[in-house]
């Protein structure tokens, strides 16, 4: 089974998008913040991260950057799940790595097309 963690400081972005990623058959287990998902990451590989940007304390492309220098999360692929619709913005998180972008609110059936983008589904 595919495993995903969704990382957002707003609990029911989290929730809500978990009971998505759960509808499509995938385990996804949730981080409230981007602490909470570094302490996650250290200690679990997800096949998939679904990354909000704008948190408390670090953001969303700390974690990011942070995945990218473990080497066992390097290649794990990362969606940004944000309400910043600019194009510099996507830009920016693809330069990171990102492998797609989702606007806010998040629709099921884009989630579930960039999920098959990426061949997790």
């Amino acid at each position: 089974m595919v495993k995903a963690l969704v990382v957002d400081d707003a609990r029911a972005m989290v929730d809500g998008i978990c009971r998505m990623l759960t509808l499509l058959d995938i385990q996804a287990d949730p981080a409230y913040g981007s602490r909470a998902a570094i302490i996650y990451l250290n200690g679990q590989t997800p096949d998939v991260v679904l990354m909000d940007l704008n948190m408390p304390g670090l953001g969303g492309m700390d974690v990011i950057s942070y995945m990218t220098r473990e080497p066992h999360l390097a290649d794990v692929p990362v969606i940004v799940v944000t309400s910043d619709d600019q194009p510099e913005t996507a830009e920016r998180v693809r330069a990171l790595g990102a492998r797609a972008l989702l606007i806010k609110p998040v629709k099921f059936d884009d989630l579930e097309t960039v999920l098959k983008k990426i061949g997790l589904i």
